[in-house]
């Protein structure tokens, strides 16, 4: 059988408008690093946990339902993505290549290699990792260049 463990890894769908608190609350009160901080997403990091909230105008019900990620390592992907799949659980579609699913209860998780390196997941400034326009960001800092408005 599969080894499956919690990752550190976690995603929150958040509420624009609570923006300020939050980071007020993950910096000041629990001394969250700031990894990284934009109109599109935050990145923090306590210890070897790495939260990321994608600020979001407005959540209808469907958000509140995935508001939260959990992360799931396993050191069979394969094997696993075919049982939790084969169980009949809800898939969830995401920008991203990992399977995300909720389980009974509600909870969902996006399911991880053991060994993976997820450090693109931890300095993107956007919400989706290694998208274009990730990249795109990455390089204009990297040179200096910034976009025009």
């Amino acid at each position: 059988m599969a080894k499956v463990i919690l990752g550190n890894h976690t995603a929150v769908f958040a509420a624009r408008s609570e923006q300020d608190r939050i980071r007020k609350f993950y910096c000041d009160i629990l001394g969250c690093k700031v990894r990284v901080q934009n109109d599109e997403v935050d990145r923090f990091q306590l210890d070897d946990v790495h939260f990321c909230f994608i600020w979001q105008n407005a959540l209808d019900e469907s958000h509140f339902l995935k508001a939260i990620y959990l992360e799931l390592k396993t050191d069979n992907t394969e094997e696993m993505k075919h049982k939790i799949l084969a169980f009949g659980v809800k898939k969830l579609d995401a920008p991203d290549p990992h399977l995300y699913f909720q389980a009974p209860g509600g909870q969902v998780f996006r399911l991880v290699g053991i060994n993976e390196d997820l450090s693109r997941y931890e300095e993107s400034t956007s919400s989706r990792p290694g998208s274009s326009a990730a990249t795109s960001q990455k390089r204009e800092s990297e040179t200096g260049a910034s976009k025009s408005s």
